[in-house]
């Protein structure tokens, strides 16, 4: 099998960065986690300092895993008082991972007022009953997550069978938003993050903390702070966020406070999150 030797100066945990509920796709077996990143079927472990894996390029697994980012220089970046430096401690080597666009766009619209298991489950269902089957061997069958022109093609009657609920309207109307604007992505990227933010907020399903997903997790932009129930909780013990803060409050307080940055923050913050509230 391929593999692929970190450098000393490259720090990443594999099970940190794949098991923080960043992504949905993803599934540890003994030493082995198995994922779908597109139209590919992916094996990886990790070994010391070594990647060893199937079913993909070393360029794709750079890219996916962002193993050329700085992240000594990003952590430094962040590290601004106890609890910051506690948890990068902790959680030293989670990457963020660079993830499809619409694939994340469409997970996180289904992610609305869901738990991880929640998510997973919807995001299989979409995939099996929609995405085409990807030759991976022997052994279960594996799906591609369904294009937008694929979801646009459907009723959100169909989309329901996915246990979507009420996100099966939300989902159907942005798929047919994206097959028609074929330059969405090249938009969106091209784009500063607050003017970015509202463009996708313009689809349907997509509030703030949507938006803040996507940008920081399929576009790059790290400045997003996505704020859920235990970020807001982190943000009020260990910050000062008043408890009656709203969600553009606290994001807005996290991103000035922690900088260009601040979405790996908020990701190393909700690695940790047990410890720091208990």
């Amino acid at each position: 099998m391929p593999r692929i030797t970190l450098p000393e100066s490259s720090v990443f945990s594999l099970d940190l960065t794949l098991g923080c509920g960043q992504v949905f796709r993803w599934e540890k077996t003994g030493a082995w986690w198995t994922g779908v990143v597109e139209k590919e079927v992916i094996r990886i472990r990790q070994k010391g300092r070594s990647l060893i894996f199937e079913g993909t390029s070393r360029e794709r697994i750079h890219d996916y895993f962002g193993l050329d980012t700085d992240l000594g220089f990003i952590l430094d970046s962040i590290d601004r008082d106890p609890v910051i430096h506690g948890v990068i401690t902790e959680c030293n080597g989670l990457r963020l991972v660079n993830q499809p666009p619409w694939e994340c766009l469409a997970s996180y619209i289904c992610a609305t007022y869901a738990n991880i298991p929640g998510i997973r489950k919807k995001i299989s269902l979409l995939s099996e009953t929609f995405g085409e089957p990807i030759p991976a061997g022997p052994g279960p069958v594996f799906y591609s997550f369904p294009s937008a022109d694929d979801l646009a093609e459907s009723a959100p009657c169909d989309l329901s069978r996915c246990s979507l609920g009420y996100r099966a309207p939300y989902l159907c109307s942005t798929a047919r938003e994206i097959a028609s604007d074929p330059g969405w992505e090249e938009r969106i990227n091209a784009l500063d993050y607050d003017v970015a933010r509202r463009d996708l907020m313009q689809f349907k399903g997509v509030g703030p903390k949507v938006a803040d997903c996507v940008l920081l997790f399929a576009f790059r932009k790290y400045e997003a702070f996505p704020v859920d129930v235990w970020i807001a909780r982190i943000m009020q013990r260990h910050y000062g966020a008043a408890e009656n803060r709203g969600y553009e409050q606290i994001s807005r307080s996290g991103r000035e406070y922690f900088g260009p940055y601040a979405g790996y923050a908020q990701e190393y913050l909700y690695g940790d999150r047990e410890r720091l509230l208990s």
